[in-house]
């Protein structure tokens, strides 16, 4: 027994050699294989490792220019660019890591304070703003609080989530939030909301000398930080027209989301200032400018190393407009002024009135001379500017356009010129429609006009439909087509169609929608049932004044290069001509016969008596639409809409006007759409004369 014990020791001790053999060979084989490796990647691939590792990438970027200025007719500064010094925000290529933005929002909030306000500072830090930030400093705890399931089925940004909403309040209590902290915050907020090698502003806004200074002197501490001058749209009359020039994004807001992918497939970053609404809008291709286009070059861990302009940057171009800005202020002053006479006015003022508008435009040429608009606010008992409202808001307007619908009797052969229709009223079952007046047994077509008669109108309906009438029955064999028909010719002038101005929106007004009743047939005949915004008006006046073309109206006049510093205008690169946008199809015999009504308007008939002594000669057209009012659908008060629209002169007209004032006063009353009207064509005959100076009659 001891024999044998003895031999397996001996066996024992004979095999720990060789594993410790084996395991040598093995260890040695394996560091052979990584020196043989090695040299192959140092001899072999030596130089393309090397390549890899030192190699580069040039990434293009773009950075944003100074919108293009508006400038009146005659060259008077509108819109400007206001210089702001600003810090902004340029990150590398694939970013900078959270880690790394806190780093830098930390050094640069030693050299600015983003906000001045503590509390307004304090405000702008939200909860998440502070848990993303304790994150930061806590991610090895935080990582703790998951559970393993969590950790493996979890996507990042989902793990992320969850992980934010795992901090609690008692967590977020042992941080001490200072106002220095809130500032690193505020910077930070900045700087997440960059894109890679896209230019972001940090701040333009309350930044001081000193902090500018400090900034640019630091740029080397600071990676993609900048110290620039930035700019900020600035109008120079105030709210003077300031619903058509429109208004531009911030920095901060960028290009709209709901637009985005049009703007970037148009070369936009998402923090570039984009017009979004009036001629910034209209004309954002133009006001844009060409980018400075900067070449950056990165190694290959994404840092910036070297950058250079490869194209210089321009400024957009500036746009010359249609309206002088001196006149278009006097033209607010007037119709803010009766506006208030009307409001003040113990019959005028009925509790419903709170808007004048007046439209004014070259029948010629379509040029836009001046839009003006305001309203009463009840509530805080005073006077808005809402010029826009000439555009978008649409009213009744009564017998303004019997114009138009005279022609509409020429052209489809139910009447001619010269011809007499009974001025009887028409009754339909038991509903009666009459003149506003009693005129006589009948009226012409030019009387019809000159006296404004709702019957004429009815009648020339009633032929066009095709109905049989008599007396006290309905309409036999009425075609409901006729709707269509008369808005045909209406459509022709602008009525109820985009009159194409160059605006982002325009209204059109609202067609009624009842077409079986003949009644509102004839209501629609003499301008009671359709309703039109008073941009239509003017252009329909206008169409009448220069023989039958329809002009499309405009703001743009000019579009040039930038102009210089001391403020002199740049070259013309292009000129907008007036366009014919339909002839209507009259005769020209006709619509000279209508503008024979439209004279004798002014001179004898519905307008003459409120413009007799004006220095200069008119025609046009009056209108009173019925405009009740109702609450709960009970009809609480009966109001007018008072419409006027003209032109002068008359031979060879330069200005065309459509004044609207809904929900006037009833009975007699102040004449505030005659007041806007003459007060206005005045103020437009003394500046062309060179005299500026506006009469202080307020009786005028």
């Amino acid at each position: 027994m001891n024999f044998q014990g003895k031999k397996n020791k001996k066996r024992k001790h004979a095999q720990v050699p060789m594993r410790l053999n084996i395991l040598f060979i093995a260890i040695f084989l394996i560091f052979s294989l990584l020196i043989v490796q090695l040299g192959i990647v140092q001899i072999i691939n030596g130089e393309e490792a090397s390549r890899q590792v030192s190699q580069t990438e040039n990434t293009p970027s773009e950075k944003a220019v100074p919108r293009g200025k508006m400038l009146d007719k005659n060259h008077r500064l509108i819109v400007d660019n206001d210089p702001k010094k600003a810090i902004t925000y340029t990150p590398p290529k694939n970013g900078d890591s959270a880690q790394d933005r806190l780093k830098l929002a930390t050094k640069l909030a030693g050299f600015i304070t983003m906000i001045k306000d503590q509390e307004e500072l304090e405000d702008t830090i939200r909860e998440r703003d502070q848990k993303e930030y304790w994150y930061l400093k806590n991610r090895d705890k935080i990582e703790e609080r998951l559970t393993e399931e969590q950790k493996e089925e979890l996507e990042p940004s989902e793990r992320y989530q969850e992980e934010l909403e795992l901090i609690t309040e008692s967590d977020l209590a042992k941080i001490d939030w200072t106002p220095e902290l809130y500032n690193i915050l505020a910077i930070k907020k900045e700087l997440d909301a960059a894109y890679e090698l896209s230019t972001h502003t940090i701040v333009n806004e309350g930044l001081t000398d000193k902090e500018f200074a400090t900034v640019a002197e630091n740029l080397h501490e600071l990676s993609g930080i900048d110290a620039v001058i930035d700019w900020e749209r600035e109008p120079q009359f105030g709210d003077t027209l300031s619903s058509f020039i429109g208004n531009v994004t911030s920095s901060d807001e960028g290009i709209p989301s709901e637009n985005s992918q049009y703007y970037l497939s148009n070369g936009y970053t998402r923090n570039d200032r984009v017009g979004t609404s009036g001629l910034e809008e209209q004309y954002e291709h133009v006001l844009r400018g060409r980018k400075e286009k900067v070449q950056y070059e990165t190694d290959a861990y994404g840092t910036v190393i070297n950058s250079d302009i490869v194209v210089e940057g321009e400024r957009g171009k500036d746009l010359v407009l249609t309206v002088d800005m001196e006149l278009q202020k006097e033209l607010d002053k007037i119709v803010e002024d009766e506006l208030k006479k009307a409001i003040n006015h113990p019959v005028n003022n009925n509790g419903y009135l709170e808007d004048a508008l007046l439209a004014m435009m070259n029948p010629q040429t379509g040029e836009i001379i001046g839009l003006s608009g305001f309203r009463y606010d009840r509530e805080k008992k005073e006077y808005v500017n809402n010029a826009y409202r000439t555009v978008y808001d649409a009213h009744v307007p009564g017998s303004s356009i019997k114009g138009a619908t005279v022609l509409a009797g020429y052209q489809s052969g139910v009447i001619d010129i010269g011809s007499y229709l009974s001025e009887q009223p028409i009754k339909i079952g038991d509903t009666v429609k009459s003149s506003y007046s009693n005129f006589g047994s009948s009226l012409n077509d030019v009387q019809a006009l000159e006296k404004s008669s709702n019957v004429y109108m009815m009648r020339i309906a009633i032929a066009m439909s095709g109905a049989n009438y008599r007396y006290g029955d309905s309409l036999r064999n009425f075609n409901y087509d006729s709707f269509d028909e008369l808005r045909y010719y209406y459509d022709q002038f602008g009525l109820g169609v985009q009159t194409g101005i160059d605006l982002p929106f325009e209204a059109i007004g609202v067609k009624g929608t009842n077409q079986t009743e003949a009644g509102k047939y004839l209501d629609l005949s003499f301008g009671q049932y359709d309703t039109y915004t008073t941009l239509q008006l003017v252009q329909y006046a206008s169409t009448i004044a220069n023989g039958g073309y329809r002009m499309r109206p405009h703001f743009v006049k000019e579009i040039r290069e930038p102009g210089g510093e001391n403020g002199s205008p740049g070259k013309i690169i292009q000129s907008i001509q007036p366009e014919i946008m339909n002839r209507v199809e009259m005769d020209d015999k006709y619509i000279s016969r209508v503008q024979e009504g439209f004279r004798r308007v002014y001179t004898t008939g519905t307008a003459s008596g409120r413009w007799s002594g004006f220095p200069y000669e008119m025609a046009g057209k009056t209108g009173t639409a019925q405009n009740p009012q109702f609450k709960d659908g009970k009809k609480v008060a009966d109001t007018h809409n008072l419409t006027l629209v003209g032109y002068s002169p008359v031979e060879n007209p330069e200005v065309a006007f459509a004044v609207v004032v809904p929900k006037n006063g009833t009975g007699s009353q102040y004449p505030v759409h005659h007041e806007i009207g003459k007060r206005a064509v005045k103020a437009y005959y003394d500046h062309k004369n060179g005299n500026d100076d506006e009469e202080e009659d307020d009786d005028e």
